[in-house]
């Protein structure tokens, strides 16, 4: 697979982390109860990233939580015989707004699996949505409420987005199978 287009470099990923960090205030009108959830791997990044410019913006360091969807997959099976989960969430999210984090909206069935995962440790007052990539071709009814940057895309190409945290890098690269 090689790199077909970068379509956000570092500086683009900053910018549209303030500018979805002030739509998340904003529309929240503010900070109280609300908690950032990324989804495992590269939606706890971008997770952390926002609850900084948050923090930048606000003076108020909100939590960060970690969701491992593994085992609320539809696809389990073709995963992995015997999956590992990482259970690190360790927040009561009952009567907060929770707003799930993740890099890239495809399909929607991480969304899916992740607010199935959701339910199961608490009942939150409201949950959005924020992803870096919105990239179409959905297979579930799910809706982004803050979108970093659409980007149309057919079936056969990839959106690889890379944060230097897991990949000493930082861009988003649309790839060709």
């Amino acid at each position: 697979m090689k790199p077909k287009t970068i379509i956000m470099d570092e500086n683009a990923i900053s910018r549209a982390i303030t500018r979805l960090a002030h739509e998340i205030i904003e529309r929240n009108k503010g900070t109280e109860d609300l908690v950032l959830v990324g989804i495992r791997t590269r939606g706890i990044p971008f997770a952390n990233k926002l609850a900084d410019r948050i923090s930048q913006i606000e003076g108020i360091q909100i939590p960060v939580l970690t969701l491992d969807i593994t085992l609320y997959r539809d696809d389990l099976t073709e995963v992995s015989d015997t999956p590992i989960l990482n259970e690190e969430f360790d927040h009561d999210i009952t009567n907060k707004t929770v707003i799930l984090v993740d890099d890239v909206l495809y399909t929607g069935r991480t969304v899916r699996a992740a607010l199935d995962a959701l339910v199961d440790k608490g009942r939150p007052k409201k949950v959005q949505l924020a992803v870096l990539i919105d990239r179409g071709h959905r297979e579930f009814p799910i809706r982004p409420d803050f979108v970093g940057k659409n980007v149309p895309t057919s079936v056969e190409e990839i959106v690889n987005v890379k944060f230097k945290e897991v990949d000493d890098v930082s861009e988003v690269v649309i790839e060709k199978d």
